[in-house]
């Protein structure tokens, strides 16, 4: 039989309807698997589904713990227990013990038996990576339930995981206020949504107010054509993709990037976009298709063809990248007719789907390389 030990943590009680008791303590990171188990969604022999918890995410748990092991953090976010009923919470005396919604004490959870007294329902990912950094100066925020029974654990558990996931817009337009390492995946869309940002409010910038915002009133959200999805997502492929105009000019190693570079290639280009189909810009995305998702998408596509061949500092940038442009100008049909080379499809017929967004593309750059091609 193995060794008993007790944890003592000073805690509050509290009591909610139903007679249910939760209790708020803490634990330092090596602690929190000694105490806890992870209860895995499986199937008995007989079929009858068991436990509740997802697999363990490495990558997720390797950007919580990157986070973990800088100087200055902060982790706000409760462990959450359900504690089976093998626990003592001794109540402190006196008057000021309890302020009518809470009551402190000390909680004495008692380990070594033939199982551990609790389970993690809620931050498992966060366990493990509390347990691969081992720092004991970090005291970690656990709100702890009564349950031995799995069904209510079940309960809890899709419960805290089934909230909405924030909307894209809204991460989109905070990534570039965050100071503080974030994991890989949101740092890889910092800065298009910065670049994004920029464009929507810096006076040099061809979609100066054009671009809707989460934080946008709602009179200004009306009148911006674009969605900001559209222009990250535009400015995330060229950024990302070894083909793309702005790839260069990115560090992926370090995450260092040429912004000022990067600002003059995007905004000499759409300028020239810009001028190139004035009737068709600045329009809701229901009356020009270059508005629109689809054609923003397909059109920063097409930049990393154009914006290879020009350099964007030099004092003619603007003409040659409009000089380029009037090689498709012709087959566009953002405001009327149809597609030729599409099958007849009806301008307004094109949809922002990965089937719409490729063929118009393809549509394009394979218009300019030809055209091009004539040329040499």
């Amino acid at each position: 039989m193995s060794e008993t030990k007790t944890i003592e943590r000073r805690a509050l009680q509290l009591e909610q309807p139903g007679g249910h008791v939760l209790y708020m303590f803490t634990l330092s990171p090596s602690e929190i698997l000694q105490v806890a188990d992870i209860s895995r969604i499986s199937r008995d022999d007989e079929g009858q589904l068991i436990g509740y918890q997802r697999d363990q995410v490495r990558s997720h748990v390797n950007d919580i713990r990157d986070y973990l092991r800088g100087d200055d953090i902060v982790f706000p976010n409760a462990i959450i227990l359900a504690l089976d009923g093998e626990h003592r919470f001794r109540s402190s005396r006196g008057p000021g013990a309890t302020d009518g919604l809470s009551r402190s004490g000390t909680l004495e959870i008692c380990l070594g038996g033939d199982r551990k007294p609790a389970w993690i329902v809620d931050g498992q990912q966060r366990a493990f990576a509390l347990a691969d950094v081992m720092r004991d100066d970090l005291p970690i925020p656990v709100s702890a339930f009564v349950a031995d029974q799995v069904s209510v654990q079940r309960d809890q558990f899709l419960r805290v995981n089934n909230t909405k996931p924030l909307p894209r817009g809204l991460v989109t337009e905070l990534l570039p206020e965050v100071v503080v390492p974030i994991s890989r995946k949101l740092g890889m869309r910092k800065l298009p949504a910065a670049i994004c940002d920029q464009l929507n409010r810096q006076d040099d910038s061809p979609f100066q107010g054009m671009i809707r915002r989460p934080s946008s009133a709602p009179e200004e959200r009306k009148q911006a054509p674009i969605t900001d999805t559209s222009i990250v997502k535009m400015l995330e492929e060229s950024l990302q993709q070894s083909s793309g105009c702005l790839f260069p000019y990115r560090n992926l190693a370090t995450g260092e990037a040429d912004t000022e570079t990067i600002w003059l290639t995007v905004t000499a280009y759409w300028a020239a976009v810009r001028d190139t189909f004035p009737e068709a810009w600045g329009l809701p995305s229901t009356e020009s298709r270059l508005m629109h998702g689809a054609g923003i998408r397909a059109m920063g596509r097409l930049m990393d063809k154009v914006m290879a061949t020009v350099n964007p500092n030099a004092d003619d940038a603007h003409e040659q990248i409009m000089a380029e442009l009037g090689t498709v100008a012709p087959i566009c049909r953002w405001l009327d007719g149809q597609w030729e080379d599409l099958g007849d499809m009806a301008w307004n017929d094109i949809q922002n789907t990965p089937k719409h967004v490729r063929a118009l593309s393809n549509l394009l750059i394979r218009r300019y390389v030809t055209q091009r091609m004539k040329v040499a």
